[in-house]
């Protein structure tokens, strides 16, 4: 359980202001100067005690990943990108920090670019983020004009933010296409190496990191490394955003201790399973690309991080936790999914051009029963050719869903074929409406 006094995200929920005088209140921008002052090696380090992990899903440690920036300058720039391209289905913190506390990502920028040696932060906002964008750059304008950051500001290091639009592909959410996407060419990732590191914006140095991880850094710097590694379990530190959606009593964004084990988030801050416990089908706990973990592997040892849902080949993502309870067509739901990364593929790579749409034709199929049981091993082969044979991880992720569908529920599918194969006009019946 997470004490107030150790809350990041103090204004979640919007209900004070977002304004830079609201935030200054909350303690942003405090002693700003001096964190500065501890030198790039000085909050790097900070960093790297704290233990951060990325916040975009692949929970890269952020120090670690900062300290590949050059520590000297070649003659080409460097750059900070935030990534605030938030479109994993079930994901909704982002925006949330966009709207209600704007003021720890801007200062966030300043002490990550300062750390990398950056000149400029660009902050790509996802499409459908209108009014996001809006009260981020109200914020950034309110920045500028205190002088806290832009040229000869109160801080010292000369810095420049930027907000630039998307125009709503899922795609661009993955870092190099971010990147190409910036650079106004097709979001299609980019192959690597060369890293961003090396060669990112315009060909320059660049690191890019999600909302989340780079609100989180202001407050580190202030409170200490030590203090966010004290909070969670180990080598899965600090605070977390978790969106929880579905089939709970009350759906919601809260800030918990990383590592919260499933069963205390769920009634301590949704009200409970819809339809008690006992109604739970299954969870994907980690926005829509991870594999789903059923009901009968989410007692109290179900641990809300990385390493915890890694061993249960699933993943924390983004932590966005999608609940399904027993009115839920288990196979309909991931043949829905599928459909969204068929749709969303960017179609540079064969295998997830056309296995994204494969995988959806015969999983639609195995929805309503028309299948032979021999394809449910087929589709698993399938889903091994698309997953790590593509340049970006879009493959892996129309691949996972699927595969813990087989995993967990492969009789659902098999009483479904023979249900359909009995009488073929009949509506598929879900096992646990019967």
């Amino acid at each position: 359980m997470l004490a107030d006094k150790d809350r990041i995200f103090k204004n979640l929920y919007g209900l004070h202001d977002w304004g830079l005088k609201g935030a200054r209140a909350r303690g942003a921008w405090d002693g700003t100067k001096a964190i500065l002052e501890k030198g790039r090696d000085g909050i790097i380090n900070e960093m790297k005690a704290s233990g951060l992990r990325g916040r975009g899903g692949a929970g890269f440690p952020t120090g670690l990943k900062w300290s590949f920036m050059p520590k000297q300058s070649d003659g080409r720039p460097s750059y900070l990108v935030v990534n605030a391209d938030e479109s994993e289905p079930g994901t909704c913190k982002d925006r949330e920090i966009l709207r209600h506390d704007p003021h720890l990502l801007i200062e966030g920028c300043l002490i990550a670019g300062f750390a990398m040696g950056a000149v400029a932060a660009y902050i790509y906002v996802r499409g459908e983020f209108i009014r996001e964008r809006e009260r981020l750059q109200a914020a950034i304008d309110q920045a500028y004009e205190a002088k806290l950051i832009g040229k000869n500001n109160v801080n010292g290091y000369d810095f420049d933010i930027y907000v630039h639009h998307g125009a709503g592909a899922y795609i661009c959410g993955e870092e190099t296409a971010l990147l190409e996407s910036l650079e106004g060419k097709k979001g299609m990732p980019r192959l690597k190496p060369p890293f961003p590191a090396n060669v990112g914006l315009y060909g320059c140095p660049t690191t890019v990191n999600n909302v989340e991880s780079i609100a989180v850094a202001p407050d580190i710097m202030r409170r200490g490394g030590a203090w966010f590694a004290g909070i969670g379990r180990p080598n899965n530190t600090g605070t977390k955003l978790f969106c929880i959606s579905g089939h709970v009593n009350k759906p919601c964004n809260v800030e918990e201790a990383m590592g919260i084990p499933f069963p205390e988030l769920i009634d301590r801050h949704c009200g409970g399973i819809r339809g008690g416990w006992d109604n739970l089908l299954a969870i994907i706990p980690g926005g829509s690309s991870v594999p789903l973990i059923p009901a009968s592997q989410c007692g109290d040892d179900l641990y809300m991080d990385f390493d915890t849902l890694r061993n249960l080949k699933s993943g924390l993502g983004t932590a966005a936790v999608i609940v399904m309870d027993k009115s839920t067509d288990i196979i309909r739901a991931i043949a829905r999914i599928s459909y969204f990364y068929k749709h969303e593929s960017c179609g540079q790579c064969t295998p997830c051009r056309e296995g994204t749409g494969w995988m959806w034709r015969v999983i639609s199929r195995m929805a309503e029963g028309r299948a032979h049981k021999r394809e449910i091993d087929q589709l698993l082969e399938v889903t091994t050719q698309v997953e790590g044979h593509t340049i970006c991880a879009l493959g892996d992720a129309a691949a996972w869903p699927i595969q813990g569908l087989i995993r967990h529920f492969r009789g659902e599918i098999e009483r479904r074929i023979d249900q359909y194969a009995a009488n073929p006009h009949s509506e598929p019946v879900m096992e646990a409406a019967e």
